[in-house]
């Protein structure tokens, strides 16, 4: 073939020599084994890289962000590809705004980074099923398949795998190195060798699959801890590592080669940092550590990519959980800060200085200034009014996507929804013993429990305390509201959400079973039912709180809203101060920002860019779960508090 290239090009009239050098300049980006490099258009290279999820920022900020990371010196940057952000229902496919992964690499080339693409289809990263279930699968996944095995060679998971492949590499395809984008290197599943199925043939199945669309445009590659590269490994494919900081790294380079004797040594996630879940401290790891470490593996001549060099923010419902062990469900807090050099916000810091001061010593720094700290304002405080409950007949007819009767509680999977809560209501039998134990030990994973409407205790996977007294004065109406706090993203647990298993009074199981579903994907819902209830009552909602101090909600979960004023030119970046409340979620014209829960910590403020907010007035909404603060006031500030208790 490229014989009758060179053929066609002389009968064009270019002589030979011009057509040599046409055919040598292609891009091209391979691995020389024999001298443990890669090779790119012919010449050594390596690289020094840095995480940044484009899924975690703000679309209108990953300009900047991107052009902070390139002004450290590193020339590449890697990304996880999130398959339920693109296809969050069976079929729909989404690649605009935060999911707008063209623009992201787009950018990327024009800053001169490489990309490094983890398509996975896992891809852990600490993300829900909306995120996923097992990290970054779709949540319809459970719903069309029950019994499906996820990361297997199970023919349903195929054929879903290779669905969407087909519809991500159409669009990838031309950002390939080889075919003149920034992409030089893809990954074939993710840590595969830390899952327990270790199934060969769906390992090299998923080799076959990539590479059918990759070809030679791009290399192929694993990564796993070093402890279980066996598993992770794939025949034919660049097998990587990844591990922090410690004294053990010429070790960890002695067991890669035991599979691997020739190749490039990659560390392909190098943490800075690490990852926190509520009711713990905030994860710290010191930059002397991390230098060290770092100078290490560049002076063997490793490529190095740093997970997180940003970290960002896990928006809405998209933070995951970890499964600690037996009784240890682990849900993670809203920020992805990591401790990164990067901040939540993209602010450089002295870690960040530090690793710039010796990339310098081995690649090129370009001539890209640092960036100014990004602004930030103290807006103040503002008070929010107390609208209506979930519990209320406005707010179930306003806010609920459907009610399901079924002789037996039925997951979120079973009822087709991936986030939020969902209501299971059931008559109680007559008893007569005082009180009488309820027994819940498959709730997924928090339950408020109310009988007629008033709050009577509170079920938690992460305590766990699955049992309740209740006496047969309370009432007759036994309710259960479930909260999803995120799904497992590691490991084998095919994490369910809702109800999972009989609800047990004494020894009665109960049944007859009513579901009222809240999603909360729509703001607009939240909005309508505010209108619906200013218009009906006069702003009056019958909910009253004292101005003096914090109220418990015992009437089920409470909308609040109200609006920051901000002059004109002065919308600047933001942290919002949820101090003083309990545990919830918070929406700024209509942009869910995450979940916050100051009670247990370690994170109070959530960050609020810029980009969401405008000038004039902003719209805030708060649905809280267990208590208002003082006054129902909440304040934004310019200081950020990740480190709560």
């Amino acid at each position: 073939m490229q014989l009758l290239g060179i053929s066609l090009l002389l009968l064009l009239g270019l002589d030979l020599i011009h057509a040599q050098q046409m055919v040598v300049s292609r891009q091209n980006f391979t691995i020389d084994w024999d001298n443990d490099r890669f090779l790119k258009d012919g010449e050594p290279y390596r690289f020094i890289a840095g995480s940044f999820h484009y899924f975690r920022a703000h679309p209108d900020s990953w300009q900047r962000k991107l052009q902070t990371l390139r002004s450290s010196g590193l020339n590449a940057v890697t990304t996880y590809v999130e398959w339920s952000l693109h296809n969050p229902r069976d079929g729909v496919y989404v690649w605009n705004g935060i999911a707008d992964l063209e623009k992201f690499i787009k950018i990327a080339q024009e800053l001169d980074l490489d990309v490094i693409l983890r398509p996975g289809p896992y891809i852990c990263a600490e993300r829900d099923f909306v995120s996923a279930m097992n990290g970054g699968f779709p949540y319809w996944l459970l719903t069309k398949y029950p019994t499906i095995k996820l990361r297997t060679s199970d023919i349903n998971y195929l054929f879903e795998v290779r669905t969407w492949y087909n519809v991500l590499f159409e669009r990838m395809k031309p950002y390939l190195y080889g075919n003149g984008g920034p992409i030089i290197m893809v990954q074939v599943e993710n840590e595969y060798g830390s899952y327990y199925a270790c199934d060969k043939k769906y390992r090299t199945w998923l080799r076959d699959e990539t590479l059918a669309h990759v070809q030679d445009k791009a290399v192929l590659f694993t990564n796993d801890g070093p402890s279980v590269l066996n598993c992770g490994h794939i025949e034919g494919v660049l097998a990587t590592m990844d591990f922090g900081a410690g004294d053990q790294i010429s070790s960890y380079w002695a067991r890669l080669r035991q599979i691997q004797p020739k190749g490039p040594l990659v560390n392909a996630e190098f943490y800075p940092g690490w990852l926190t879940h509520w009711s713990e401290a905030m994860a710290r790891v010191r930059t002397e550590s991390i230098t060290k470490s770092f100078i290490e593996m560049l002076d063997v001549g490793a490529s190095v990519n740093f997970y997180m060099m940003f970290g960002g923010t896990n928006f809405g419902f998209t933070a995951g959980a970890n499964d600690g062990g037996p009784g240890r469900y682990q849900p993670d807090i809203t920020s992805y800060d990591y401790d990164a050099p990067m901040t939540e916000a993209g602010d450089i810091t002295a870690k960040f200085l530090k690793l710039r001061e010796i990339i310098g010593n081995y690649l090129p720094i370009p001539n890209i200034p640092l960036p100014e700290p990004i602004p930030r304002k103290h807006y103040g405080t503002i008070r929010l009014n107390a609208c209506c409950t979930f519990l209320s007949k406005q707010g179930r007819e306003t806010l609920s996507a459907g009610v399901v009767l079924s002789t037996k509680p039925k997951t979120f999977e079973a009822l087709d929804q991936y986030s939020g809560f969902v209501l299971y209501e059931t008559t109680l039998p007559s008893f007569k013993n005082d009180p009488t134990i309820l027994r819940a030990s498959g709730v997924h994973d928090r339950a408020y429990i109310y009988i007629d409407d008033q709050l009577v205790g509170i079920l938690s996977r992460e305590t766990p305390i699955f049992e309740l007294p209740i006496s047969p004065t309370y009432g007759e109406r036994l309710q259960l509201l479930v909260e999803n706090q995120g799904r497992i993203n590691y490991g084998p647990v095919t994490d369910f959400k809702g109800i999972t298993s009989n609800v047990v009074l004494g020894k009665d199981v109960l049944s007859n079973w009513t579901m009222t579903k809240y999603p909360l994907e729509s703001v607009e819902d939240i909005e309508t039912l505010i209108a619906l209830v200013n218009a009906t009552q006069g702003g009056n909602s019958g909910i009253f709180h004292k101005a003096e101090g914090s109220t418990v909600l015992r009437n089920g979960p409470t909308i609040y809203h109200g609006k920051l004023s901000i002059a004109g030119g002065q919308v600047a970046d933001t942290y919002l101060d949820t101090k003083g409340w309990g545990k919830g979620l918070v929406f700024v014209n209509g942009e869910n920002l995450g979940r916050y829960w100051p009670a247990v910590g370690p994170q109070v403020t959530l960050y609020v860019p810029r980009e969401v907010l405008k000038s004039g007035d902003n719209r805030i909404l708060l649905i809280e779960c267990q208590r208002s603060a003082a006054a129902n006031e909440i304040t934004f500030t310019d200081t950020p508090n990740l480190d709560g208790f």
